[in-house]
């Protein structure tokens, strides 16, 4: 308290030796406030030297609407300017044709471009990062090991076995106790246990009624938070956060030793393993995927560096992408209970006694019969159309061109795509683009409908589309399909969910719930 008194006390000595500054500021909040509430148009003040970026910076709170409103405003694409001797211009799109165009057409005049690399350093030299020939090494790989029939059943018996043996038996226990919980961390517990497990080989056992603290998930949530902050601010802002050592950027540093740490210990452990010979003959072979990665001929340093990597990314990617979009269906699905009624009947339709697997009157689903439920995958897509996992994309130009939009873009002109926007337009979407509809995904002969991934970017579009779309689906249908059947979700009354300011659409105030067994008759 004493400290604060000081430091008061300091400010208020400095402001009153330099009164003109305090003056200064309160002019320049007068100036734009007025000229937001008598301009027609809602577009942020394009200020001399500073461009629009105090207008960013009083919207970050709220940044995924902001932008919406934006777009809508001036035909889907604007120009963002930021202080012009920082390089913090944008161009910020929502416009289909564009899209089509940047993540397709001219695909290759589009990679992640330098400052991508930047921003998200921690997951170095990974497949999310990586553009060109080292992409496309690394998606070749990726995908002979995701694709393969071995992986898939794999990754099918995983999920079932971490629904059956982990998740229900804690939803129920909260049921029989009557507590609140946040279904959020829940969820996020659930997914980093069968991430690891897909990844490292190893079920960390974060999804426990303790609900134990688990440094690589904290670390993993602190690096997305303080990465989220890089793309809000100018380069040369979180650079001297990062040289100074303090705020956000110390908070990364942190958690990126936590993350090496971990890895480290994995890989070594995953070498030792297979530096034994005598294993029994016929064991099972590893089917994860830093096994299928491990190289021995590989030069030491450099293939740490490659294990590390590409663990991050594929961390990344399963566990906060899968959990967050979770949580966004629940909450969605207690907003619209006739949804969640028509996924009770399509899962009763498939239930034979004689072949379910039951426990205490739980019931557990295959992924082989939760694949052909048409309806249910049509409420996950219509759910990741407004609450994409990750809402922003990022490209960078090669070379000069003109997108369908009118718009020239030039050598390094940085473009950001809002994937939140593009799921709310009505000239993508139609009318009811702002409705919880799982129907639009249906087809008239009942069969899912597929629509173009540059129109649903949640699992990005063209070339780098994500190899493992098939294992989020099947994860998710087993989480929902537990659930649903087995238990009721009801999401405190009044309690405000938003999204969190990170690079992953998270909940900002979580997702607090009571559970409830569901009396089936």
């Amino acid at each position: 308290m004493a400290t604060m008194s000081s430091w008061f006390a300091a400010a208020m000595a400095f402001l009153q030796a330099y009164p003109e500054i305090l003056v200064s500021f309160a002019c320049f909040i007068f100036f734009y406030l007025y000229c937001q509430a008598f301009r027609r148009s809602s577009l942020p003040v394009n200020w001399p030297l500073i461009g629009m970026l105090p207008g960013l910076l009083l919207n970050l709170c709220r940044i995924h609407q902001w932008l919406y409103g934006l777009l809508q405003e001036t035909g889907c694409t604007l120009w963002f300017r930021g202080p012009w001797f920082l390089g913090f211009n944008y161009l910020v799109t929502c416009d289909p044709a564009n899209l089509q165009h940047i993540f397709n057409t001219h695909f290759s005049n589009y990679p992640k471009g330098e400052e991508f690399l930047q921003i998200l350093d921690i997951l170095g030299d990974g497949i999310f990062n990586s553009d060109g020939e080292a992409w496309k090494k690394q998606r070749m790989r990726a995908h002979g090991l995701i694709s393969d029939r071995r992986f898939r059943a794999f990754v099918a018996c995983a999920s079932r076995d971490k629904v059956e043996k982990g998740l229900v038996p804690l939803l129920d226990e909260i049921a029989r106790r009557g507590t609140v919980v946040d279904l959020q961390d829940v969820f996020l517990r659930l997914t980093f246990d069968m991430t690891s497990y897909l990844v490292f080989g190893v079920d960390p056992c974060c999804l426990s009624i303790g609900f134990p603290t688990i440094p690589f998930a904290r670390a993993m949530d602190d690096a997305m938070s303080a990465i989220f902050i890089r793309h809000v601010i100018p380069p040369a802002g979180w650079k001297l956060m990062r040289w100074l050592s303090i705020g956000e950027e110390k908070k990364l540093a942190t958690a990126w030793k936590v993350i090496d740490d971990f890895i480290a210990e994995c890989v070594a452990e995953k070498k030792k393993l297979k530096s034994l010979k005598h294993e029994k003959d016929g064991e099972e072979q590893k089917s994860d995927l830093l096994s299928a990665y491990i190289n021995d001929d590989e030069e030491e340093e450099q293939a740490h560096k490659f294990l590390r990597d590409t663990a991050v990314n594929f961390m990344l990617a399963g566990r906060d992408t899968t959990g967050a979009g979770l949580a966004w269906f629940f909450w969605l699905l207690s907003k619209n209970p006739a949804v969640e009624f028509k996924i009770l009947e399509e899962l009763k339709s498939i239930i034979q006694k004689e072949e379910r697997s039951s426990s205490d009157c739980l019931t557990m689903f295959d992924s082989e019969e939760l694949s052909k439920l048409v309806y249910l995958h049509a409420t996950l897509c219509e759910s990741l159309r407004l609450f994409p996992p990750v809402p922003f994309e990022h490209k960078a130009a090669v070379q000069p061109q003109v997108l369908p939009s009118g718009h020239r873009v030039e050598q390094g002109t940085k473009i950001l795509v809002s994937l939140y926007s593009i799921g709310r337009t009505e000239r993508i979407w139609g009318k009811d683009c702002m409705e919880f509809r799982p129907e639009r995904w249906i087809t008239e002969k009942g069969r899912v409908r597929h629509e173009p991934s540059y129109k649903f970017l949640s699992f990005n579009s063209g070339p780098r589309t994500c190899l493992g779309k098939e294992v989020a689906f099947t994860q998710m249908k087993a989480v929902v399909a537990a659930m649903v059947y087995n238990f009721q979700v009801e999401v405190l009354e009044g309690h405000v969910v938003e999204p969190k300011l990170s690079i992953i659409m998270q909940m900002k105030n979580d997702l607090k719930v009571r559970i409830k067994r569901r009396a089936h008759v």
